[in-house]
């Protein structure tokens, strides 16, 4: 049969791979978008023609003092530093000077962001013109209670956004393998909630029955009837934000689009762009899903992996088999995640899990669920191998080792196949 020729990234490098061209049912690719070209103009524009409330001139007034929530490190790539100084721009221009003007870094129940990294999330320039600080969710002192959502969550934020005269929401959208989507609400919570708050609204990603596992509603892409969601919703709205810009990426992390105006009406408007780019219709699923992050740095550990793996996972049929293609030289980092695969069964890791829910140790079991469910190979590097079958998968030093292994499992040879050359990001919608 003839074959068609993909290339898969690998850490700094690509593993070429002939695959059966006849039973491949799909590529999973993300839809070509072009990039912002001028950003300045983009942004102004986006802030002066916003979804669901009056322009940002006309939401601030002079005297106001305005909080701006900006995500923390790990959202690096969202580029706050691009368009941070034009959305202060703005505000200058509608009365608001610099030192009425505040921003708080979110970082959730992510540990604290250093000064430098203020600067990397920020830009100097910004740093210069307004203070920057951290949110700190274990800091009672700082929190203020807002009230209670319909499911028993009591809500508490950082103090210093809630007595700002006007909050403004910002953040990159993407999927959410939890929550849906990221982005908008997400920068309040868990952005600048409390940590028992925080704590709170996560454990609806598990089953309301104890022993089942994961919430079936809590996955990529879904939003209605994921309580997870719902509920970040009603402690958005208990926040009160006035304003939100959000951005949405190209498949090559450039800038496509930028939304701003009502928190969840802009928000929403955004999502509907991430899926038009990166929800990626499939035909069927199929018995082997062959994919791979993209290479470094979505690749550098487990941890960041697991996004792909989950994406990969939603492409296959049950009982399938799934190749990942996966350098993960820092495989053991961070401990907070590799620490979780301890447990000798699935019921201990689930009620540790319920008892002190932390995403490491979710992302943990959701990849121990998978590993279930298909036959889950890692093309990695063989010193890889020990922890590889310690977390429920099945190592393979090469390409050809892992088709090897997988037609072994299929036991047939009419199967079929969906490629996936940028797991990571693209998310496969069944028709």
């Amino acid at each position: 049969m003839p074959e068609t020729v993909f290339e898969f990234g690998y850490g700094n490098t690509k593993i070429t791979l002939g695959l059966p061209a006849g039973k491949i049912i799909n590529n999973v690719l993300g839809k070509p978008w072009p990039p912002i070209s001028d950003l300045s103009d983009t942004v102004r524009a986006a802030l002066r023609n916003p979804i669901g409330t009056p322009p940002l001139r006309e939401v601030v007034k002079p005297g106001d003092t305005v909080a701006v929530v900006v995500s923390d490190i790990t959202r690096a790539w969202v580029r706050f530093d691009q368009f941070l100084p034009i959305l202060l721009d703005e505000l200058n221009d509608a009365g608001v000077p610099d030192k009425h003007i505040f921003i708080i870094i979110a970082p959730g129940a992510h540990r604290l962001n250093t000064k430098e990294e203020f600067v990397v999330l920020c830009g100097e320039e910004v740093c210069r013109r307004v203070a920057v600080n951290n949110h700190d969710c274990h800091n009672q002192a700082e929190l203020v209670y807002t009230g209670k959502t319909k499911s028993g969550v009591d809500c508490y934020i950082n103090k210093r956004v809630a007595e700002a005269d006007k909050v403004i929401l910002t953040g990159g959208i993407v999927h959410h393998l939890m929550a849906g989507f990221g982005g908008g609400r997400k920068a309040i919570l868990p952005g600048i909630s409390g940590f028992k708050t925080i704590q709170g609204n996560h454990l609806f990603c598990m089953n309301k029955e104890v022993g089942k596992g994961l919430n079936p509603n809590c996955v990529s892409g879904k939003l209605a009837g994921n309580e997870m969601n719902e509920d970040m919703l009603e402690q958005a709205a208990l926040a009160k934000p006035d304003f939100l810009l959000n951005a949405v990426f190209t498949p090559e992390n450039k800038f496509a689009k930028f939304v701003a105006g009502h928190w969840y009406e802009a928000w929403l408007a955004g999502t509907k762009i991430v899926d038009e780019i990166y929800g990626v219709p499939i035909s069927a699923q199929a018995d082997l899903v062959v994919a791979t992050a993209g290479g470094f740095p979505k690749d550098i550990n487990l941890y960041q992996g697991v996004k792909t793996i989950d994406n990969a996972f939603m492409a296959a049929k049950p009982g399938g088999v799934v190749i990942c293609f996966m350098e993960l030289p820092d495989i053991m980092e961070p401990a907070e995640f590799s620490d979780w695969f301890k447990y000798p069964t699935m019921l201990a890791h689930e009620m540790a899990l319920r008892n002190n829910f932390t995403i490491p140790g979710f992302l943990a079991y959701r990849l121990l669920d998978i590993a279930r469910q298909v036959s889950l190979i890692i093309v990695t590097k063989q010193e890889n191998a020990e922890f590889i079958r310690k977390a429920g998968m099945i190592p393979a030093a090469t390409a050809q080792e892992a088709l090897v292994i997988a037609k072994e499992k299929l036991g047939r040879e009419d199967y079929t196949i969906t490629v996936m050359t940028a797991a990571a990001n693209t998310v496969p919608v069944r028709k």
